[in-house]
């Protein structure tokens, strides 16, 4: 019998790509989301209703907020999950700054009725989706998991950081429960096929999305926010990694957990850092388009370089990224000129 695995937020980017490595690693997983980051296709996302075509197999989802804390228990009561994989929230780090109070409210809340829902029901393994914002404007680079936390720049980073504490404090307190903190850096690309990839509701908050909406056509023209951050060419660098990548990721970090653990963290980067310019040039070379952009100021929140340092991850999980720069923009562009409008009205099927 395969092991059932819950999903939170498993209708997003990186939700959707997770669960299509968990049914091709025997894994039956259980997806819930609430359609905030996810298009509708009756009554389950397209992202998922995608994998089911590509995989030849039924998902089963259910419409839940986790603010819904009865509508999580009663999921709960028709299942026996063996862990639990949370993507589940709020993830824009300028809308953050604007609107920290939905961010907490959100975040916050929805990460707690989660745990107290499995503490109820005796599920202690759970795979957190956390991110490399917890380490703030960085104190050294490569970033490794010894790095100070909390620091944090924005209020999404502050989110991720204390719903951090709150699994680790109640790892402490329960000492059967088993946790694993993973650190993502910069999420791109998209599946190999083509059927699944980034496609934010509204204007895109990520660079990537957005680099690919302007060589589409979608947009006239690319914000860089920042060129005079002590960078090799004024622009944020960041630490880019292929989604599948980061998605094999979490496959790892579940067979971490039935090792009984304990809370663990790790950081899920190439430990390579390219900066908003060169990503810019590495997609107009995979979409052979030209991509028009112009110099914005500063963005708030943001800092002028994140890169990891990914050996834990390798060390104790056997896990590495294994697609480079090129790889994860060809991908990323065979998903945005099959899907020019992503998944609404796309022409995959």
């Amino acid at each position: 019998m395969a092991e059932k695995v819950l999903v939170t937020g498993g209708a997003g980017y990186v939700g959707s790509h997770c669960v299509l490595e968990l049914i091709e690693a025997g894994y039956k997983p259980v997806v819930v989301d609430n359609f905030s980051n996810a298009v509708r296709e009756g009554d389950v996302a397209e992202s998922i209703r995608r994998i089911e075509t590509l995989l030849d197999t039924s998902i089963e989802f259910h419409e839940l907020d986790l603010l819904d804390k009865a509508g999580l228990d009663k999921l709960f009561k028709k299942h026996s999950f063996s862990a639990v994989m949370h993507f589940a929230g709020l993830k824009a780090v300028g809308e953050s700054v604007q609107q920290p109070l939905r961010y907490y409210r959100v975040n916050l809340t929805a990460s707690m009725n989660l745990l107290e829902v499995m503490q109820a029901h005796k599920v202690h393994n759970v795979v957190f989706s956390s991110s490399a914002t917890v380490y703030g404007d960085p104190q050294r680079l490569p970033i490794d998991e010894q790095h100070p936390v909390g620091g944090c720049t924005n209020p999404y980073g502050q989110t991720k950081f204390f719903i951090e504490e709150m699994i680790k404090d109640h790892c402490k307190a329960e000492k059967d429960w088993n946790a694993v903190l993973l650190r993502y850096f910069n999420p791109i690309g998209a599946h190999s096929s083509g059927l699944i990839g980034e496609d934010p509701q509204g204007i895109p908050n990520n660079l990537l999305p957005y680099v690919a909406q302007v060589a589409i056509g979608r947009r006239k023209c690319l914000s860089v926010f920042g060129n005079d951050y002590d960078t090799p060419d004024g622009t944020g660098v960041r630490d880019y990694i292929h989604v599948v990548d980061l998605a094999k990721g979490h496959i790892s970090a579940l067979k971490k957990l039935k090792e009984d653990c304990g809370c663990k963290v790790y950081n899920l980067g190439t430990g390579r850092g390219y900066s908003v310019l060169q990503m810019v040039k590495a997609m107009e070379k995979a979409s052979g388009r030209e991509i028009t952009y112009k110099i914005a100021p500063r963005r708030g929140g943001d800092v002028a370089s994140c890169y990891a340092d990914p050996r834990l991850a390798e060390k104790e999980l056997g896990w590495k990224a294994e697609f480079d720069l090129e790889r994860m923009c060809e991908d990323l562009w065979r998903w945005q000129s099959m899907n020019p409008t992503g998944f609404t009205n796309g022409t995959a099927s």
